[in-house]
């Protein structure tokens, strides 16, 4: 049986309306608090009855403590990741949402234990997974030609 989860891979923009500086895009990752305290986006099983995209939007709230009301969706970037967890295929559906407020204040469950805002090469040196690089990289190149 494939093991299904969902996440929003979250970004904010620094600088943004500067037309002195360039715009930074910076990625939300957290550390988890158990196993070999890896870095990845909010994201969690899909729960009985749910759909993918309200797993995907409770995950959020629950680990990096951001409703819907604090970040805005965007069109069109919808990413599948699959991987083996103890040999066993997982397969991960990320969507993409930028916070609204780059200060928004985030709020850890017991499943992590910190986190960080990176630019894409500095979150893709810690997503220990080439997956997850690739979904990060993916996601940047759509925010850049937006």
């Amino acid at each position: 049986m494939t093991l299904r989860a969902c996440g929003l891979i979250l970004f904010r923009r620094l600088n943004a309306g500067l037309a002195s500086k360039p715009q930074e895009i910076e990625f939300l990752l957290l550390q988890t608090s158990y196993g070999q305290h890896h870095w990845t986006p909010p994201k969690g099983h899909v729960d009985p009855g749910e759909d993918d995209l309200q797993t995907a939007l409770r995950e959020t709230e629950e680990e990096a403590g951001l409703k819907s009301k604090d970040f805005n969706l965007l069109d069109g970037y919808k990413k599948e990741i699959i991987y083996k967890v103890n040999n066993k295929p997982k397969t991960v559906i990320f969507w993409l949402a930028e916070v609204k407020d780059h200060n928004a204040e985030i709020k850890l469950s017991d499943e992590h234990q910190t986190f960080c805002w990176l630019n894409v090469d500095e979150a893709c040196k810690i997503a220990k997974y080439q997956e997850m690089q690739e979904a990060l990289r993916e996601a940047h190149q759509f925010i850049s030609n937006k």
